[in-house]
């Protein structure tokens, strides 16, 4: 049900922090500027405001309920709960008594670490975000809850060093006294100065108390019982529609050939020119998209023209066989002496088609600019970005502190929302119509069409073995558009192969890329884990025992190879017409997933029937959350391994809906999934990207051990498949 927001358009930045009672705990941007204000002053509030850079991490009531601020998306990660549990652990926060809720869209203030030095970011990408936030999160926790235990202090006048604190409770033993984190808000004073904690003086892991357990997720009531708010939900006071027609052919340029028919249809407001569009504003959705059915439009041509994606491959076959070398993406040793000496050499070509990101919830703003063109209001479900404005500033022309995002739930990104060309557009639009609030909505034909997919690559591996059978090189050549898009994951740094060089090979077609789940790492994975099979098939050597030898140096790497060994039972055949394959990644985590498969010999449709995970991701903040993620992870990839394959012929894209995009149904799941932990304290790392790449490999390499046969181009379409089985 749609949610009418009549007052929310009007929130800003101060609104935010202007509630009913309570306090928030502000904490300078450098961690060690505290600050206590009433959240019924706002003459406070707005001197703080224009004093220092500040942030809310916590809201506290005289009933002890309250609100920890979330600073990442939440796109079904399960980040909404994550991040507020790290900063209630360190506050010993009652759980019970706590609301989630974003936070304001600053990211000099709410940036996460580990992005590149000095700089902080809201983006929630690459698997980074538990990993960039845990630091910040248990920081500004403990220091919340320093401020409580010095206000205790001093209530009691008794030594700080005496109390401590357990479920919103600040006890004194010596006393017997014990008084609730609500209690203390009549009372609240802020220290001069707080603690700039550092990691060994938070808490120790052993007495977590929220982080490592199963606690249900903050959002998922609200998403089950239809609450939840998407912006594809979001309605204002009359607010009006956009859309655009971008066409099939990427950068092609549009020539509109019947304006005045267009304009005299019935809600159309406005037509706008865009360098690749045709963009239009009327009073309904539907009037919107009736006329954009309407559109007349000449194309020109574009680097696109007379692009055919299946018949590129002989291009890249040639440019990987050039002796001229790529962009070095890492060298170790003498690769070339590894050829010249080795006792036999295996060369393996291995292709992945386009990938398109199939979000559920289709691409969608709104934005109300103010009259005067100064303000703007935005709401978007995004993955955020460089820019947390997400690009309008540039289109109004004003400062980013004019401008307001309200951060909602995404029903799906995947790399896709961390794109702002759909908040883009739909700013340039509502600029046209300002002071009305405006919203855009991409169809699914229109997505398909113009998506940005994960690239088209083709990688060549040339692995040399010495007379005893052990590797003692790999190159690995990419050959793709996009830089990193096809060149992450070829580095192999739980591998001891001495030598070992590999280099990327830029092409270009025109077509839009972006950044698809796991990235680069599927298909250089893919392409690497079957390679060792390969040797090993070829060596009569257990797959398994191969990967042992190359991660002796490794222990980490090897932990979660033995478990999923143990979990599969990997030494136990498996029954006729069934076999199971192997694959190591890292991503974030590290992670050996195995499945089983059977194959229907006579449809060339491959079942996968189990699949076992053994994951080192550091901490785990929320297990149940982790497994669920790397089920998500591992249907996913199946889904793309097995049926999803976007096809560009003479530049346009042939699919439209899912009428024509395969995706993974409901009886095509795997009968299990099963995740089991490696034990570890170490800082967390990501898990939403480490079991989809891992995904390829493990099945191609069960496939090779029941039929003898390569699967080496994606996706393992039935017809690829049969095609194999009968060379």
């Amino acid at each position: 049900m749609a949610k009418d927001l009549t007052m929310t358009n009007k929130i800003n930045r101060r609104a935010f922090l202007k509630t009913s009672g309570g306090v928030t705990l502000f904490i300078g941007a450098s961690g060690v500027l505290p600050v206590l204000v009433s959240c019924q002053d706002d003459k406070k509030i707005r001197a703080q405001l224009k004093k220092v850079p500040i942030t809310a991490w916590v809201q506290l009531w005289e009933d002890g309920q309250m609100i920890i601020y979330n600073p990442a998306a939440e796109m079904g990660q399960g980040s909404m709960t994550s991040l507020p549990i790290i900063f209630a652990e360190e506050m010993d926060a009652d759980w019970s008594k706590v609301q989630v809720e974003f936070s304001p869209q600053e990211a000099d203030i709410y940036g996460g670490e580990g992005w590149a030095p000095g700089t902080k970011l809201m983006f929630t990408v690459g698997s980074r975000t538990t990993h960039s936030y845990y630091h910040v999160m248990r920081k500004a926790g403990a220091q919340a809850r320093y401020v409580l235990l010095n206000t205790a202090a001093n209530h009691w006048k008794v030594p700080i060093e005496e109390l401590n604190a357990a479920q919103s409770f600040v006890i004194h033993e010596k006393s017997g006294q014990k008084i609730s984190f609500g209690e203390l808000v009549p009372v609240l004073t802020m220290p001069t100065a707080l603690p700039d904690f550092t990691e060994d003086q938070l808490k120790n892991p052993k007495d977590f108390q929220l982080i490592g357990k199963n606690i249900p997720r903050t959002e998922i009531p609200a998403k089950v019982n239809g609450t939840a708010q998407f912006a594809i939900d979001v309605r204002l006071p009359d607010m009006v529609y956009g859309a655009l027609e971008r066409g099939k052919l990427h950068g092609a340029r549009p020539t509109l050939l019947n304006e005045s028919e267009i304009l005299a249809h019935a809600g159309v407001m406005k037509i706008v020119q865009f360098d690749y569009a045709i963009g239009l504003i009327a009073s309904t959705l539907k009037g919107v998209l009736d006329a954009k059915k309407l559109l007349k439009i000449d194309w020109s041509t574009a680097t696109s023209s007379g692009y055919h994606s299946q018949e590129i491959y002989s291009e890249y076959e040639a440019i990987a066989a050039k002796k001229s070398q790529g962009a070095v993406i890492t060298e170790i040793g003498n690769m070339g002496e590894a050829l010249r000496s080795a006792h036999k050499t295996y060369t393996a070509d291995f292709k992945n088609d386009y990938v398109y990101h199939a979000q559920i919830e289709p691409l969608n703003a709104v934005i109300q600019v103010s009259e005067d063109l100064q303000t703007a209001e935005v709401w978007v479900g995004s993955q955020q970005g460089g820019d947390t404005k997400l690009g309008v500033p540039g289109v109004l022309g004003v400062p980013p502190e004019n401008v307001n995002v309200h951060l909602q739930y995404l029903g799906g990104g995947f790399g896709r929302r961390s794109m702002t060309d759909f908040v883009v557009e739909c700013a340039i639009l509502a600029k046209e119509i300002a002071p009305l609030p405006l919203k855009l909505v991409w169809t699914r034909e229109d997505d398909v069409a113009y998506g940005a997919y994960r690239p088209l690559s083709l990688q060549r591996l040339k692995a040399t073995v010495d007379a005893r059978g052990q590797l003692t090189g790999l190159s690995h050549t990419v050959i793709g558009d996009g830089g990193n898009l096809v060149a992450s994951g070829v580095k192999n740094d739980h591998y001891d192969i001495p030598n070992q060089l590999a280099d990327w090979r830029e092409t270009t077609h025109g077509i839009r890329l972006k950044h698809w789940r796991s990235v680069g790492h599927g298909p250089n994975k893919f392409a690497i884990e079957s390679l060792l099979d390969t040797i090993a098939f070829d060596q009569s050597v257990d797959p398994v025992a191969l990967r042992r030898t190359l991660m002796a140096q490794s222990p980490k790497a090897l932990a979660t190879l033995e478990k999923a060994v143990a979990m599969s039972r990997w030494d136990v055949p498996s029954i006729d017409g069934r076999a199971k394959g192997v694959a190591f990644v890292e991503h974030g985590s590290i992670g050996t997933g195995i499945c089983e498969i059977s194959l229907d010999r006579a449809t060339g449709t491959i079942n996968v029937h189990h699949f076992w995970i053994a994951l080192d991701a550091g901490v785990i903040i929320q297990p149940d959350n982790v497994k669920a993620q790397m089920e998500g992870g591992i249907i996913m990839g199946m889904s793309s391994v097995l049926k999803e394959q976007i096809t560009i012929v003479d530049g346009q894209v042939q699919q439209s809906n899912f009428h024509d995009y395969s995706l993974l149904r409901m009886q095509e799941v795997p009968d299990s999934i099963e995740t089991a932990f490696i034990p570890s304290s170490e800082k967390p790392e990501g898990v939403g990207e480490t079991a989809t790449p891992m995904v390829a490999g493990a099945i191609a390499n069960a496939f090779l051990q029941l039929t003898g046969k390569h699967l080496r181009h994606l996706p393992f379409t039935p017809d690829r498949v049969l095609a194999v089985l009968n060379n």
